[in-house]
């Protein structure tokens, strides 16, 4: 206390107290509490009456305590106030703000002004804990992979080859040999394989990746990823190494510590149970299949889905008969709207009373024999007051379908549990996906992930040596084992539609680089 500091920044709030002036003084770390008083300083004090939101100042003034009834435990600087002596102006507002800016602020801004005055946007409270947080866990991953792991940090090349991994590559052209493109990395896959073999076997970067594609919630079009890459590694030290990682990073800058290990469910197993290959796994609300128990039902809709080889599935919803009526399952309802988002045509619907007893539309009471309907009962474990979500499709429609609807009740039921952190491992992965549009297989994650060892004989229905990495419904991570052996890498190829000649075009030098150990 007492001691003569200066302060640089920006005036986020000014208060006018019976004559005397209070700003809030904002920087990067935080905010500081200016006092003003025209009985000490009357010089100080006329150019605080001056000063307006967003105004950059340089002021000093002595440390004071706060009186009791004005200290501010919602600060780190809640106990102490600075009295001006002298108040510097370095840059003047002279247009009206966009929007506010102010740490006491609340209004919601619209993205396009946020993205237009980025430097504004950036200087609210939210955005800088944003960046500073950021910062902290660039700062703790690296910490933890080069002092308890052994990585070492190398940086790949940003102009490359294109070079298919499930995206579009941003393409370049070169000034300097006309006719010939440069594209920019989707990830540094193939650099990171080389440098495997290379020897350099514990790398990691801090990588900017590119992917011209669509802009959606999840996907930009340029982003950041942690980059990593281990040789003599099997999948579960794979996974084991980065469950510690992120325990690290939770601990050090949260002050969370995460239990280990996290669980793991097979790609299959999530697609069945929730209809995603990234549950939120904070509230159940499972799915559950009866294309077996109605597959030659009555009902034309059941029987038909089944015979043309999509699937029935169900979603229970318990106490939904009180919360959700028909008129939202029909088309016009806001459940129908969300379930013909994700392909569906319409939904059917079974509401559970009391003593077992079943409401729905008479073509399929009608259609339901006794049997059917106990096993429907007894599979979803429904009693009086469920209500049950039939959505009859193919396999990818049904799936889509149900998870939309069951994050949407989620929601709606309030049975998300904000604090919680459920991390998942989604396993073995296909290793191919159909593309009806090419007529083709392609790879699911990229063209390089190591099938199997099981399935290996087969590739066409080969399980992958992949996971993903999930966190309350949103990927947060993945990888694979990698192929290291020249005939494998080309089966892989083959099985893609890749001739001899456009595997040795465009990847001849990783082919090549298996002959060498």
């Amino acid at each position: 206390m007492g001691e003569t500091v200066t302060f640089y920044g920006w005036v986020d709030r000014r208060r006018d107290h019976g004559g005397v002036i209070f700003l809030d003084l904002r920087d990067r770390s935080g905010i500081v509490q200016i006092v003003s008083d025209p009985q000490r300083t009357p010089d100080s004090y006329e150019q605080a009456n001056a000063l307006r939101n967003e105004y950059v100042v340089a002021i000093t003034g002595t440390v004071s305590q706060r009186p009791p009834e004005s200290l501010n435990p919602r600060l780190p600087t809640g106990e102490v106030e600075i009295y001006a002596d002298k108040i510097e102006l370095l840059n003047a507002v002279r247009k009206q703000l966009p929007f506010q800016v102010s740490t006491a602020d609340t209004e919601t801004v619209r993205e396009d002004l946020r993205l237009k005055y980025r430097y504004l946007d950036l200087r609210r409270e939210r955005m800088a804990q944003n960046m500073q947080l950021r910062h902290q866990v660039i700062k703790a991953m690296r910490r933890y992979l080069e002092d308890l792991e052994g990585f070492i940090e190398i940086e790949t090349p940003i102009l490359t080859r294109s070079t298919p991994e499930g995206a579009r590559d941003y393409i370049l052209p070169s000034r300097v040999n006309e006719g010939e493109w440069f594209a920019l990395p989707q990830s540094p896959q193939l650099f990171k394989q080389l440098l495997m073999v290379s020897g350099m076997d514990r790398y990691y970067q801090v990588a900017r990746c590119f992917r011209d594609e669509d802009l959606r919630a999840d996907r930009q079009p340029e982003f950041t990823q942690l980059d990593m890459e281990m040789s003599f590694m099997s999948e579960d030290e794979i996974i084991e190494l980065n469950e510690k990682l992120v325990c690290h990073i939770f601990k050090t800058v949260k002050g969370i510590d995460l239990p280990r290990p996290f669980p793991r469910l097979p790609y299959a197993e999530a697609m069945n149970r929730y209809g995603s290959d990234k549950p939120d796994t904070r509230y159940g609300l499972e799915l559950v299949d009866v294309s077996d128990v109605l597959k030659d039902s009555g009902f034309k809709v059941f029987r038909e889905a089944v015979a043309n080889g999509g699937i029935i599935k169900i979603l229970p919803i318990p106490n939904g008969n009180d919360a959700i009526s028909n008129v939202r399952i029909k088309p016009g309802g806001d459940i129908f709207r969300e379930a013909a988002e994700a392909g569906a045509k319409g939904l059917a619907y079974i509401r559970v009373r009391e003593n077992g007893e079943i409401d729905t539309i008479g073509a399929i009471k009608d259609n339901l024999t006794p049997e059917q309907k106990q096993e429907i009962l007894t599979r979803t474990g429904a009693k009086a007051g469920h209500l049950l979500l039939f959505a009859a499709a193919d396999t990818n429609t049904v799936n889509k379908t149900l998870d939309r609807i069951r994050q949407f009740v989620a929601k709606e039921f309030k049975l998300i549990a904000k604090d919680k952190i459920n991390f998942l491992w989604v396993t073995e992965f296909p290793m191919f996906e159909w593309n009806a549009d090419e007529k083709r297989l392609e790879a699911l994650h990229h063209p390089f992930t190591a099938p199997h060892p099981d399935d290996i004989s087969d590739l066409k229905t080969a399980r992958a040596q992949a996971y993903d990495l999930v966190l309350n419904g949103f990927e947060v991570g993945g990888g694979s084992l990698r192929i290291y052996q020249r005939e494998v890498q080309e089966q892989v190829f083959s099985a893609i539609g890749l001739s001899t000649e456009e595997a040795q075009s465009k990847f001849g030098f990783l082919l090549e680089a298996f002959e060498y150990g």
